[in-house]
């Protein structure tokens, strides 16, 4: 008999049938005319660089739990969802891709090193277009990977309007507005220190940087005294910001350098005189007891 109960319940057979049955159903679709209150949330987009983890599953019964509450209360409630490109990080997984399609047989700790080298070379060699073209179609697969998961899980989206960070409408969005605060003098393009990955060829952000402190250099500038009666050396770890010294800072209370405050020494190469001046923040043990000032 179909509706004969089972003697043990199954889990993974009784949520799937329903979870297909409210995707098919469209049961978490608002209305397009709703007379009733309305809420409305986007899903924080995963990133489509692998499958959904713990930490996605934990937000996202958050979020539902919310929802769900939300049309318990009668309200017209759409939750948006959608996934996120992740830029270079999807470009590293489809390398490692690359590189293990060609090197299939490599095993242990430094396989991954090596294909993602072996993926950076077919990178080089299949082109810009070919490369993206393999990208869309990591996108597919992982982008259906969590699609899945989350049906699977019964997180009761709106999947009728599923979108991705890199749709057309999306994309042509983004250049609108950038143009628009260029215009407006919000956005500009100047000479500024970026962090530059010479392996991916492109600039990164800040959150995209393992940081890691190295022991640095003390390196002893000499400042001739304009009037040539001897110099002053400063101890800097950044040499290569001589150029554009303004001043050279002693302490008040160093006894050594009082009666040098307020005369002027030279800066080398530019042969531009500049003043020494007295400032409580200069830490008389460190160096040689002079700093440099250079603007940012």
């Amino acid at each position: 008999m179909d509706n004969e109960f089972a003697k043990v319940y199954s889990p993974a057979e009784i949520e799937s049938r329903w979870s297909r049955f409210w995707v098919e159903k469209k049961l978490y679709r608002p209305s397009d005319n709703p007379s009733g209150p309305r809420f409305a949330l986007s899903l924080p987009p995963p990133n489509i660089t692998g499958s959904l983890h713990m930490g996605h599953m934990l937000e996202h019964t958050e979020i539902d739990a919310l929802m769900r509450w939300r049309r318990m209360r009668g309200q017209d409630v759409l939750w948006l969802p959608g996934m996120d490109h992740a830029s270079i990080a999807t470009q590293m997984i489809v390398e490692v891709e690359l590189g293990r399609e060609a090197l299939p047989n490599l095993e242990g700790a430094g396989a991954k090193a090596a294909w993602r080298r072996e993926g950076q070379k077919r990178r080089r060699e299949m082109g810009y277009e070919k490369f993206i073209e393999r990208c869309w179609k990591w996108k597919e697969e992982s982008g259906g990977t969590i699609r899945k998961q989350m049906e699977r899980m019964g997180a009761s989206c709106d999947w009728t309007r599923d979108r991705f960070t890199m749709d057309p409408a999306y994309s042509a969005a983004v250049v609108e507005v950038f143009v628009r605060l260029y215009d407006e003098g919000l956005i500009y393009r100047g000479k500024y220190i970026v962090n530059w990955c010479p392996r991916c060829g492109t600039a990164v952000s800040d959150l995209e940087v393992a940081h890691e402190e190295r022991p640095g250099k003390l390196w002893h500038l000499r400042y001739p005294f304009s009037d040539g009666s001897g110099y002053l050396t400063a101890a800097t770890t950044r040499p290569e910001t001589m150029l554009g010294d303004t001043a050279l800072a002693v302490s008040p209370s160093d006894e050594r350098y009082r009666s040098t405050v307020g005369r002027r020494v030279v800066l080398p190469i530019l042969k531009r005189e500049i003043r020494v001046i007295a400032d409580d923040a200069v830490d008389p043990k460190f160096g040689t007891g002079v700093v440099k000032v250079t603007p940012a």
